[in-house]
């Protein structure tokens, strides 16, 4: 498939007010090693991001913890603060030197994020703003009204949560419209199947990280490669395919640092799937 006839053909969402395609991009893969440190070409992550849009993706996602840092500036370095592009990005993470991820849920510390990346960004307004982790040394709703508030004063668009638990997304919704939920979920990982099925009925938008995981898909393998051979398709095109079949409110974000990679994946968009298709992918971790 040349690069001419790629198309993102994922169909739409609506994330608060703006029409995205469902098919994103996620830009946790621009940063360095251990997404630690700026990558060592930062001129193709720049042109990923723009070939990204050129493709007809209109959904970036980012962390303040992808760098950290470092993701945020290249978007806004790329794109800057385009009317044509939603860029959601998130706050609740430190990182240090050996690559952990640490919760941090502060109302304080949100505060002071937000204006980071804001300002990395390029943007006076944050199209859509999540809480990264739930922080156990921090009262959950403390940190969901601190993303309430910044809507409020006009920081951020729209709010989203990630890697929540139902319980979690009930009691936010009780301080804020939450427009998106954004957990672990994948052919094999169906440990937020409950999540999803509250944002398929209140039509929130459900974004899968590790929407296509090598170690999750072999682990359904047999079932991926027969019909990727089927479609003349690669297990991970097959893998997006079904993610876009398997809910109209799922928003796959597939990351890459790599040209050919993002075209692959756009194109995943155009592979249909027939049900008996989807239902065996479906059945295949069950």
């Amino acid at each position: 498939m040349s690069d001419d006839t790629i198309e993102n053909e994922s169909g739409t969402f609506e994330i608060g007010e703006t029409t995205v395609h469902r098919l994103g991009f996620g830009a946790m893969r621009i940063t360095g090693e251990n997404i630690i440190g700026a990558p060592d070409d930062e001129e193709t992550a720049r042109e990923v991001l723009e070939h990204a849009v050129e493709l007809g993706v209109d959904l970036v996602d980012t962390a303040d913890s992808y760098g950290p840092g470092v993701s945020e500036r290249l978007i806004g370095e790329a794109l800057g603060d385009r009317d044509d592009v939603l860029v959601a990005t998130k706050a609740g993470l430190l990182r240090n030197s050996d690559g952990e991820w640490l919760a941090h849920g502060d109302p304080d510390y949100i505060r002071n994020q937000v204006l980071t990346s804001l300002d990395r960004l390029r943007t006076d307004t944050i199209d859509l703003y999540q809480f990264h982790r739930p922080d156990p040394d921090t009262p959950f709703e403390d940190s969901v009204q601190t993303f309430a508030e910044l809507q409020d004063d006009g920081f951020v668009r729209e709010v989203g949560l990630s890697n929540v638990s139902v319980e979690q997304l009930e009691t936010a919704r009780e301080y804020v419209d939450v427009a998106t939920v954004q957990n672990r979920y994948n052919l094999a990982d169906r440990s937020s199947a409950d999540v999803l099925e509250v944002c398929e009925d209140e039509d929130i938008g459900f974004i899968p990280w590790a929407p296509i995981d090598a170690d999750d898909i072999d682990a359904v393998g047999d079932v991926v490669d027969e019909i990727a051979e089927a479609h003349d398709a690669t297990r991970r095109q097959v893998a997006l395919a079904w993610h876009l079949h398997h809910s109209d409110v799922v928003l796959p974000i597939p990351g890459t640092s790599s040209p050919e990679h993002l075209e692959s994946n756009v194109a995943a968009s155009q592979l249909s799937l027939d049900d008996e298709e989807v239902r065996r992918l479906t059945e295949a971790s069950e």
